[in-house]
């Protein structure tokens, strides 16, 4: 097993998802350098960080008091301080030159071998290690937020990625309280958001054409996907609710779902507006005054509740109920 303790990790970008991969990283044993490339963070990322720590020990997801892991941390604005970093993750805007002038920043400081990473989920892995001096130690890791109670994580090759890095980052990410996906190629998008943006365009699609509403679009999702994703994928569901059925169902449906390549006018017209959702009460939905903020505090809430219920059934569940079934039936038969 590697020793998380004699790996430190460097954090540059302390928003909302870069708060939430350092409370992961402390959990797993990692010394952890967090970078804050906006002054601006330095006033809420330990803040937010120790927030975490108190919403885990209340949950029960970590056996110690917060001290106990924030005695691992430092928050900086010294690039400086990655030096003897072994890995370094990105987390910054999804802005090409804000991310190349961190990179560059960041391996001016850090050694060859150091791994380096990047959070994005919408900038190609390949194009973003050009702009790196060590192309091959370069990777993807994309989290989703937030990164200390969920099980997501997918680790990312680009085109010259050393896959040994990647089966490397693989491993060590089982030890972060991941299920990974490792990403032998690059692609937009990735994995999770190519399968989520093509909901999201049909969702959008249903709605703009009067189908249904927002909320029916919503309910539907919830009642449907939600009531079996956490059990199982899109692969193993066809399996178990009879494959030839979707076979059938594919030959008249797909031809008539949406397959604009442009953004859809009903997202567009929130942003135009300059909605962003539950962060300024503006987004799909109309939030009464403290709505939002409930809407925050409520999927707080549920990440938690969401991840005991995900740890119950994890993908190996039936294998080793199986190992159980055959161990008690060779002790019966001797």
């Amino acid at each position: 097993m590697i020793n998380t303790n004699e790996i430190p990790v460097g954090i540059v970008g302390l928003g909302l998802m870069g708060c939430s991969i350092v409370t992961c990283l402390l959990i797993a044993g990692h010394p952890v350098i967090a970078v804050a490339p906006v002054s601006a963070d330095l006033l809420h990322a330990e803040n937010r960080i120790r927030k975490h720590f108190e919403n885990s020990v209340e949950k029960g997801l970590i056996p110690n008091k917060p001290e106990f892991y924030l005695q691992n941390l430092t928050i900086t604005e010294d690039y400086g301080l990655l030096k003897n970093c072994r890995l370094v993750n990105e987390c910054t805007i999804e802005d090409i030159d804000v991310k190349n002038a961190v990179l560059q920043k960041i391996e001016a400081v850090i050694a060859a071998e150091a791994l380096l990473t990047s959070n994005t989920s919408a900038i190609p892995i390949s194009k973003l290690q050009k702009l790196t001096q060590h192309p091959e130690r370069f990777l993807g890791l994309h989290w989703t937020e937030p990164a200390h109670t969920t099980r997501f994580l997918e680790v990312i090759c680009g085109d010259d990625t050393d896959i040994k890095n990647g089966e490397y980052l693989y491993e060590l990410s089982h030890q972060w309280g991941k299920e990974p996906i490792l990403v032998r190629k690059d692609i937009a998008g990735f994995i999770t958001n190519r399968l989520m943006y093509a909901m999201y365009r049909e969702a959008i699609s249903l709605v703009e054409n009067g189908y249904a509403t927002i909320e029916d679009v919503d309910r539907s999702c919830r009642n449907n996907a939600g009531y079996f994703m956490t059990f199982v994928g899109v692969f193993r569901w066809m399996d178990l609710t009879g494959v030839p059925a979707y076979h059938t169902v594919m030959q008249n449906l797909l031809p008539t779902l949406n397959n604009s390549t442009e953004v859809p006018e009903l997202i567009d017209k929130v942003v135009r507006e300059g909605g962003r959702g539950v962060a300024n009460a503006h987004g799909f939905y109309d939030y009464a005054p403290g709505e939002a903020k409930m809407w925050e505090e409520t999927f707080k809430e549920f990440s938690y509740e969401i991840r005991e219920l995900a740890l119950k059934y994890p993908v190996d569940i039936v294998k080793k109920k199986l190992a159980e079934k055959e161990g008690n039936s060779s002790e019966q038969s001797s």
